[in-house]
């Protein structure tokens, strides 16, 4: 090869053909390029990608019970100087191959002889444990061949159908059955209770509802009849109402009535009565007067006593009147009426008696 080299990132270049300072039969690049001297230098790759080993090997327990154990191995080759020189002069032929074969054979006796001095209940609670163990007591081998392990995991466990490891778990699975049976009975009866529990609280919902119902088609009933009875109870007091106006409108017109019956009818009779009665002892004076005179026969004295005897005819006028029950109805000017008339009767009177005396005079000088 000529020129100027690069190795991958996951790859050392090997530069054989002069020599090396680390005392390395040849010179290691890693991450970068060099010039390498034609003809002179050789170069070659070693992967450092990580690979990949599987083993199944049939172990003896401590108890002399076979187990078919089956496990997985990643590893890859260190990344010192010293572990690429180791795995290039043993691996750079066929690399991947030949670590994997030898990796195996390694790992597959390291765990032959762990799982010899262990038993089967040790090896199924502590896998873990057992793959750390092998682990450990390989390190060193893979190290002396430039190999570094990322991991080792057992993939499984077997007895080859004896029965003992499904033995050993037969108790655990009881246990896990019982466990999962009282928990589904407990779930189950949880489940019933909470279907109980609804159903429950379903029915008071229900029957809260049809309370509620009841109650709000009462209240509607109730107020439907109130409202259909307000239509005739509001008749029935607007015509009660009007009933009373009527009654109260006939009291008045009744006591109007009376009053123009007292006005119209009894008024005018009591005041004709009275009239009559004023005019019968104006009658009866006339007639004393007359018998008086005629024994005085004396005119000047008649007249004398006809004024004398006014003031008392109407004095006995008012006194009928005052008795009577006189309904003055145009205020003040009835009131000037009445007594103008009383005095107007006593004038009448007084006349009257005047010219009868008078007349019986002319008669008896005759």
């Amino acid at each position: 090869m000529l020129g100027y080299h690069v190795p991958d990132p996951d790859e050392a270049m090997l530069v054989s053909g002069g020599g090396s300072k680390d005392n390395a039969p040849f010179r290691v690049v890693i991450g970068h390029g060099t010039w390498v001297l034609p003809f002179f230098r050789k170069v070659r790759f070693l992967s450092l990608a990580m690979f990949e080993a599987e083993i199944a090997e049939r172990c003896v327990t401590k108890q002399a019970i076979q187990l078919d154990v089956r496990a997985v191995i990643a590893f890859k080759v260190a990344n010192d100087t010293q572990s690429i020189v180791n795995a290039a002069q043993r691996f750079l032929s066929e690399q991947e191959q030949e670590m994997s074969v030898l990796t195996g054979r390694i790992f597959s006796g390291h765990l032959r002889s762990i799982v010899g001095s262990m038993t089967v209940e040790e090896i199924i609670r502590e896998r873990q444990r057992l793959a750390d163990e092998v682990l450990v007591a390989s390190k060193v081998e893979m190290g002396n061949i430039g190999l570094s392990v990322d991991s080792f995991q057992i993939q499984s466990i077997d007895d080859g159908n004896l029965g003992y490891i499904t033995a050993l778990a037969a108790p655990h699975n009881a246990a896990v059955q019982r466990d999962a049976q009282i928990a589904q009975a407990a779930a189950a009866q949880a489940a019933a209770q909470a279907e109980q529990e609804s159903l429950r609280r379903q029915a008071e919902y229900s029957r809260e509802t049809s309370i509620l119902r009841a109650q709000y088609q009462h209240d509607i009933d109730k107020a439907n009849a109130e409202a259909a009875q307000a239509g005739p109870l509001a008749q029935a007091v607007a015509l009660q109402e009007v009933l009373k106006a009527q009654a109260e409108q006939a009291r008045k017109q009744a006591e109007l009535r009376e009053q123009q019956l007292q006005a119209e009818v009894v008024k005018p009779a009591l005041a004709e009565a009275e009239r009559v009665r004023i005019l019968a002892e104006a009658e009866a004076n006339r007639t004393r007067i007359q018998a008086e005179a005629a024994a005085s026969n004396n005119r000047i004295a008649l007249d004398q006593l006809l004024i004398e005897q006014l003031p008392e005819i109407v004095k006995s006028a008012a006194a009928g009147l005052a008795h009577a029950n006189v309904t003055v109805l145009n205020g003040p000017e009835g009131v000037g009426e009445i007594i103008n008339g009383m005095v107007g009767q006593g004038l009448t009177v007084f006349n009257s008696l005047q010219k009868a005396l008078s007349s019986d005079n002319d008669r008896a000088a005759d």
